[in-house]
């Protein structure tokens, strides 16, 4: 499906009712807006890993603007700001209240974006694999050691200056390194890419953007999800968020990386489940 917002039409997909039968009278389930990775790809990288939820909660994937099966846009509208409100202008098109925002990787950028320019939008922000800024220095450093000293060398040409064939290098050796589990080939082959929206994004904001200044605002409820072994948003990362974020809660996962539902899908999925019923991480 697609919905008009303002100069572009964003794809999103459903999963799971809203309104479920019990007994005499329909029971509203909390509704939750997955934002997927990137920029660059799609939605679909999350469906797999998140679909149990539905047995809670009415799942929304959306496709960031100029991301995946929604309209390209230009390049001057691919940036965190246009991305943010992009979320609160999908949720009032759709009156959608109090949504549980959960950013995966660049949708956490995302999501703690639209959590701290409007509070009082989300119930409840779960962060995946995410960070309030990204410190190279770190994320070499954990990709030398996963990867050894040819990893780190791509990377950081990646990093420098990133290109078509620099971003193609670093998806061949680095990307394989950001979670031990054996990588599943099909869910690459399945993302509709948008290499040049990613380029954007790493030649320009991903070098300067820095939230610290104001995740200080969300209010919400906030469980983060980190891998211990993540190489591009790393555990250090994650605890610089949690104690950024007043009262937010921090789940760090030995033996797991970037996406911890990849590495321990039972745990990961479960911990969100009674975040999503509770508010509490269990």
């Amino acid at each position: 499906m697609r919905l008009q917002l303002r100069d572009v039409r964003l794809y999103f997909d459903i999963a799971g009712m809203g309104l479920v039968p019990d007994g005499p009278g329909m029971r509203q389930r909390p509704v939750v807006i997955c934002l997927h990775g990137g920029p660059g790809f799609d939605h679909s990288m999350l469906k797999p890993y998140l679909a149990p939820l539905t047995d809670v909660a009415q799942l929304i994937f959306l496709d960031h603007r100029g991301n995946g099966r929604s309209d390209q846009s230009t390049p001057e509208w691919w940036n965190l700001s246009t991305w943010i409100d992009d979320v609160r202008a999908f949720c009032a098109a759709l009156e959608i209240e109090q949504p549980i925002l959960l950013g995966h990787s660049f949708g956490s950028f995302v999501a703690l974006g639209v959590a701290s320019r409007y509070p009082e939008l989300p119930g409840k922000l779960v962060v995946s694999s995410g960070a309030a800024r990204v410190r190279f220095d770190r994320a070499l450093e954990m990709i030398g050691c996963l990867g050894g000293s040819r990893a780190r060398e791509v990377a950081a040409r990646n990093f420098e200056r990133p290109t078509a064939e620099t971003q193609d290098e670093y998806l061949r050796v680095c990307l394989p390194l950001y979670n031990p589990s054996p990588p599943d080939a099909d869910v690459l082959a399945r993302v509709v890419q948008r290499q040049e929206v990613s380029l954007h994004f790493w030649q320009n904001e991903i070098k300067s953007f820095d939230l610290f200044p104001v995740v200080g605002a969300i209010r919400c409820p906030t469980l983060i999800i980190a891998g211990e072994l993540d190489p591009i948003t790393t555990a250090a990362d994650a605890k610089e968020l949690a104690e950024a974020i007043p009262g937010s809660r921090l789940k760090l996962f030995a033996d797991a990386g970037h996406g911890v539902f990849r590495d321990k899908p039972t745990e990961a999925t479960e911990l969100i489940r009674h975040f999503i019923l509770t508010g509490q991480d269990g």
